[in-house]
């Protein structure tokens, strides 16, 4: 059995269809015909010239998330466009800034924001009708 992907392509993605996995070739060596891959999740594994033409695999797009197989991946290092700021973003004005007030913080009596005693429980809008 020959798969359709032909030799080994170094930093090439594949999925192994019969697991499932993704994976990508991070070495070949002639010498001792054998390839090394590099599992999405990191783990490294070789396999034998030989036996890499009878995998079923096919080709695969790279994760989005590349960062699976790698440690300590630095932020800035990942070079996502959504964060970074252009030029237009710095000349903005910034938008003014509104302090909303909680309920907590209203030093009015609750009488006074609560005419209706909507927000009251029976029990209070009973005392209140009651005074």
């Amino acid at each position: 059995m020959s798969n359709a992907v032909g030799r080994a392509q170094i930093g090439q993605w594949y999925l192994r269809w019969d697991k499932g996995e993704l994976f990508h070739v991070i070495a070949n060596d002639e010498r001792t015909h054998t390839i090394a891959i590099q599992n999405f999740d990191g783990d490294i594994d070789e396999i034998d010239e030989a036996a890499w033409h009878g995998l079923p695999i096919g080709f695969a797009e790279p994760p989005e998330d590349w960062t699976g197989p790698v440690d300590d991946v630095e932020v800035d290092d990942l070079g996502y466009s959504e964060t970074e700021m252009q030029t237009e973003d710095w000349e903005e004005p910034l938008e003014s800034i509104r302090r909303g007030q909680e309920d907590w913080q209203d030093e009015r009596e609750e009488s006074e924001r609560d005419p209706e005693g909507e927000g009251l429980s029976p029990l209070v809008r009973d005392e209140r009708a009651a005074r």
